[in-house]
């Protein structure tokens, strides 16, 4: 079937070349055009098979050419009621791809992994550096914050019972929308932390040292198992909403519970090591029990050992050939109950910690020279060091030393220890101490020493401390203020 359309107006030919064009460009206007009304349009379907559109003012002929050429025209115009395609821009060709930066690559690069890795073989080998040519400065800020650590321990002890108490206040604030178990259990944790804490505190710990003991330790253990109900019924109840919430899910996702898991590893791992061990006892005199285990020990260290295994404990220094040798020692002074029991009743086992600590002895390996200068029992935590370590000299003042010590000790001095590396002053030989600043001080001029590491009773490390800062000689002496 073919169509011809027909428009009562011919177009110039630059008419519709300049509306040709328009429409292409999809700028043709079309508001002036009108179609010929549908009552114009009849269709001869029989005689000629195809519809014919004629104007109603014009029944004359056309030429083919304009004919055909208004047949086109008014076919664009006709058909304007057509969406209009907007013109498509084409794509420009893609870029060149941009290399990223080095600074992102390097990034990438250097991952966490890689970041871990560097951090800690780069803290190892500076270690391995600095223990040959450290300067003596970096070495005693060492040694002294090795020795207080335990200031480390009060202060974070101190102030986390500080906030619990401030929590426990916040929550009593709000008590109205709490629940009484969550009340209780809080108030319950402050009484036995405080409790402990107070238990600590260097003159109940110096005069009163069973009290110490028991009132520390369990009163401590108390306060974690109330921490733990605290710590989960807290998280059992949801403030905001007023329900109870038993998702486990929310529990281990808060930091309190973490806090607990680990604050309880800590407390818990010296005493998953106590262990009842075979002990002899010699009792050279009625002042000292000098006991006697097995398998050697490192210097520096102490010990821990007590009758029962959860009672009351107590430190003594460890004196041991090496690590090879077959038994290590600990000096007994007797002054309270527990070592007048070692002398009275000496025991065949006795309870101690396999996990030991280190003393202010441990840090001597750091040190090129140095003096371990002791007195009475003293000699317990300072002997080790001299014989394990040919760079260090042993001056021990102590009175009848060999009768009150006995031949143990003796040996275990006389074997390892050159004569020209240790001064004993036994006070009852020499009749009386010695002057003990002027002996640290020719000492530390012969023996070229760096340092000086110091144990005594409280008297005599308060003399010595002073005596060595004012002569200008580094020196640590035993603690009393913790």
């Amino acid at each position: 079937m073919s169509f011809r359309f027909s428009y009562h107006e011919t177009p110039s030919e630059g008419s519709f070349n300049r509306d040709f064009n328009d429409a292409e460009k999809g700028q043709h206007d079309t508001s002036g055009m009108a179609l010929a009304p549908l009552s114009k349009v009849y269709a001869s379907e029989k005689a000629n098979g195809h519809l014919t559109a004629f104007p109603a003012a014009h029944d004359g002929n056309m030429s083919s050419a304009t004919q055909s050429t208004s047949s086109f025209h008014n076919y664009t115009k006709s058909d304007s009621s057509l969406p209009i395609l907007p013109k498509q821009k084409i794509a420009p060709p893609p870029s060149k791809k941009q290399e990223p930066k080095k600074s992102t690559l390097f990034i990438l690069w250097f991952n966490t992994y890689k970041r871990l890795f560097v951090f800690v073989v780069t803290l190892n080998l500076v270690g391995i550096v600095l223990t040959s040519w450290a300067p003596l400065r970096m070495k005693l800020m060492a040694a002294s914050f090795l020795q207080h650590v335990g200031g480390v321990h009060s202060g974070c002890a101190l102030s986390g019972t500080a906030w619990l108490v401030y929590y426990i206040v916040q929550i009593l604030s709000h008590r109205s929308i709490r629940e009484p178990a969550v009340l209780i259990t809080g108030i319950v944790t402050v009484v036995f932390i405080i409790t402990s804490v107070v238990s600590a505190l260097p003159w109940v710990r110096n005069n009163h040292h069973n009290i110490f003991e028991r009132y520390h330790r369990f009163a401590g253990w108390l306060g974690l198992a109330a921490t733990w109900s605290f710590v989960v019924l807290s998280n059992s109840y949801d403030a905001t909403s007023g329900k109870d919430n038993s998702n486990a899910q929310s529990l281990i996702t808060t930091e309190n519970i973490w806090f607990t898991i680990f604050m309880t590893i800590l407390i818990a791992l010296p005493w998953v090591t106590v262990r009842q061990v075979p002990v002899e006892v010699e009792i050279p005199s009625s002042k000292v029990a000098v006991l006697r285990f097995n398998r050697g020990m490192q210097q520096g260290l102490l010990g821990r050992i007590g009758r029962s295994a959860l009672m009351e404990y107590h430190a003594f220094g460890i004196i041991s050939e090496g690590r090879h040798s077959p038994y290590h020692y600990m000096v007994c002074g007797v002054q309270g109950d527990f070592t007048k029991s070692l002398v009275a009743n000496p025991p065949t086992k006795i309870w101690t910690r396999e996990l030991k600590f280190a003393g202010i002895g441990h840090a001597s390996a750091m040190f090129k020279r140095g003096i371990r200068v002791c007195t009475g029992t003293g000699i317990g935590a300072a002997l080790s060091t001299c014989i394990q370590n040919k760079n260090w000299f042993l001056i021990w003042i102590g009175s009848d030393q060999y009768n009150t010590f006995g031949s143990t000790i003796s040996r275990l001095i006389h074997d390892n220890i050159e004569p020209d590396r240790m001064i004993l002053w036994d006070t009852k030989e020499r009749g009386g101490r010695p002057d003990t600043m002027q002996l640290l001080r020719d000492t530390w001029n012969n023996f070229g020493a760096e340092v000086i590491f110091i144990t005594s009773n409280m008297k005599g490390n308060d003399e010595m401390m002073q005596g060595c800062r004012e002569e200008g000689m580094h020196a640590f002496g035993t603690l009393w203020d913790f």
